[in-house]
């Protein structure tokens, strides 16, 4: 993509994608084994967006360089929970914590959702975002704010 300051990894249907969102729209960042093209089929766009190579910390990282996660609401991030305890944070949901976190200039906390409570909420999200990401349950919802 020939613009400035646009992550290398973001091509034209990602960007038109995270334009195109509105204030509360959330979007759903997936990893490789989720069944992110039946999910898709359910969402507003219908879109799968699929990122080669990139994982999950580095993807959201990115698309937060380019929207803000809503501050009118005490969680903007969601993610997907291990099945034997939704509670516990595993490493890559701290790693995405962290990078919304520096994004925002705030701490952020995410909401741990049940595995099977996730996939309707995926499927009412904008679109699906799938990354490269081989850890388990690196799935999350971002929920999109306003540009002031």
């Amino acid at each position: 993509m020939m613009l400035k300051r646009i992550p290398a990894f973001i091509d034209p249907e990602l960007l038109w994608t995270l334009a195109s969102m509105g204030h509360a729209d959330e979007i759903a960042v997936v990893d490789r084994n989720f069944s992110a093209r039946r999910v898709a089929e359910s969402t507003t766009t219908k879109k799968l967006i699929v990122l080669q190579g990139i994982d999950a910390p580095t993807a959201i990282a990115g698309m937060l360089e380019l929207f803000p996660l809503d501050d009118f609401v005490d969680m903007p991030l969601s993610h997907m929970g291990p099945v034997e305890d939704h509670t516990r944070l595993l490493d890559v949901h701290r790693e995405v914590i962290a990078a919304c976190s520096r994004a925002e200039g705030r701490p952020i906390r995410s909401n741990a959702v049940e595995r099977a409570a996730f996939y309707p909420i995926a499927k009412a999200s904008f679109a699906i975002i799938q990354t490269a990401e081989t850890r388990p349950y690196a799935n999350f919802i971002l929920k999109k704010g306003a540009i002031s």
